[in-house]
């Protein structure tokens, strides 16, 4: 989307005032011909330079970039929803709202260590609100001790299936599970304890204020578990849940309002450092890479590296029985169209979200989309490339694409899906562009913090512990580049 975004800041208030401009006024004209007085001598000329003196500098030297046909479309097809601003909090300093004022215990689900896999599973389904399930050590409690989310249940899968690289002192555990789970033997959630590895687990007491919830998430923390003083859980606080209310609400907080209409080029949010993987690559491959680079979705491009979707770990729950698992030796692309299908079906009508900006988008047209999307990143491109063998964009080069090994692919049985049509044909798809960078929640919040005074840590940390170690055959390629590439966010 071009800076013009900036007007666009999902209804910012509740009416608008038209005000339309003074009627022009007519004044006499400068020429001689409409003054009084004797008559001027016309012997004399002005000079071109002479005439040109005291003009108006041309409007050209301030006009703003046009809209883009994709600029337009993209408008059009996404207009941006209305923010519903609460009254309650109008006045007051974010950094003095409590962090128990932005939960509710109804959307905290529980399981317990015992529970099956399968079993807790379908209560993450159930559990719309915060994608995540809470696992306690019995029935009893409400201590936790671990969570169940969207990112263990596709590390399970990968198991299960047999798909998965383990690291050495993991092989034997992944090769028990997945018998296990081919027996239909029931497999509590105590047991793939280790092989859902993931950030540190953060609570937060509910009175505690927003300005050490918004360190905690700067810092590259996705969720925090919110308590009260007897350390029972009475909520759970999201990146995505912080991001909505500083959207909704931003109007009552000046410091974060200004930053909306700022370009995400100026402010700074995101990075060059990004990762992809083809259309035509094996959907595994970008649930390996998610799994074992802690990642939450991956960009699909297509050969001249256009961003034509987006595969994230909640797609995973139309990996949940035996009748989907074809999906998995068929394409990237080929699950985006199933993904889309499904999308349309729930909604009653064709649903093509929308998951890249520009650097020219405005810090709130991203954030706007973020919201509507409910993603934890959105894709910064450029221009489209016309073809795969248009040259390279200098700003592309941390961008890698993971190549498909044809060899080492494990085989599935059951009937492939049926084939899709070229990515170019999807809705949407040559209305986005080439691949360039990333900006996640984490970028936003973090600006946030440091905009208003706060000290968040370097993300790098937390990046570096949702990591898997792997010996995939994907890991040198990524390895390769690791020294101007970081893809763990």
């Amino acid at each position: 989307m071009d800076p013009n975004t900036v007007y666009f800041r999902g209804g910012r208030d509740s009416k608008e005032t038209s005000i339309s401009p003074p009627p022009p006024q007519r004044t006499g004209s400068s020429s001689s011909l409409h003054k009084s007085g004797p008559v001027i001598n016309h012997s004399h000329r002005s000079s071109f330079a002479e005439n040109l003196r005291g003009l108006p500098p041309s409007p050209r030297n301030q006009r703003h970039p046009s809209f883009t046909q994709s600029a337009i479309q993209d408008l059009l097809n996404h207009p941006p929803a209305p923010r519903q601003h609460n009254p309650r909090f109008a006045g007051r300093d974010w950094r003095e709202v409590a962090i128990g004022e932005l939960v509710s215990k109804d959307e905290v689900s529980w399981v317990e260590m015992d529970t099956s896999v399968e079993d807790a599973t379908m209560t993450l389904l159930k559990n719309t609100s915060s994608n995540v399930v809470v696992v306690r050590e019995d029935a009893t409690g409400s201590i936790p001790a671990s969570t169940f989310d969207y990112n263990d249940l596709n590390a399970y899968i990968l198991v299960v299936v047999g798909l998965a690289h383990p690291s050495e002192d993991l092989v034997e555990l992944y090769d028990t599970l997945a018998k296990r789970a081919q027996a239909r033997v029931s497999i509590p959630l105590r047991d793939i304890q280790p092989i859902c590895r993931k950030e540190s687990l953060i609570t937060l007491q509910g009175d505690e204020d927003l300005a050490k919830a918004i360190e905690v998430f700067g810092s590259g923390v996705h969720r925090i578990l919110v308590t009260n003083h007897n350390a029972e859980v009475v909520g759970v606080l999201s990146q995505l849940k912080l991001i909505e209310f500083f959207w909704n609400e931003g109007i009552n907080f000046r410091v974060i309002d200004e930053l909306y209409p700022r370009l995400l080029r100026d402010v700074g949010a995101g990075s060059q450092q990004t990762i992809a993987v083809n259309a035509d690559s094996p959907l595994t491959e970008a649930l390996n890479l998610m799994s074992q680079e802690g990642l939450s979705s991956v960009a699909v491009v297509d050969n001249g590296l256009n961003v034509i979707g987006n595969i994230s770990t909640t797609d995973v729950k139309l990996l949940t029985n035996a009748t989907s698992l074809p999906l998995l030796q068929n394409s990237c692309m080929h699950f985006i169209s199933v993904i889309l299908t499904e999308q349309g079906v729930e909604k009653g009508k064709d649903s093509f979200p929308v998951f890249y900006v520009n650097p020219y988008s405005t810090l709130a047209h991203t954030v706007a989309k973020l919201v509507a999307t409910h993603s934890h990143r959105m894709w910064i491109v450029e221009s489209a490339s016309p073809s795969p063998s248009a040259p390279g964009t200098p700003s592309l080069g941390p961008t890698v694409l993971i190549p498909t090994p044809s060899s080492s692919q494990t085989s599935l049985t059951g009937s492939h899906f049926p084939s899709v049509p070229p990515a170019s044909t999807i809705p949407g798809s040559h209305l986005s562009g080439r691949l360039t960078g990333v900006v996640t929640l984490t970028d936003i919040l973090n600006l946030f913090a440091r905009s208003t005074g706060l000290h968040p840590s370097d993300p790098s940390e937390q990046r570096a512990r949702r990591r898997r170690s792997s010996s995939s055959s994907v890991r040198p390629s990524i390895e390769s580049s690791r020294a101007s590439l970081d893809i763990r966010r």
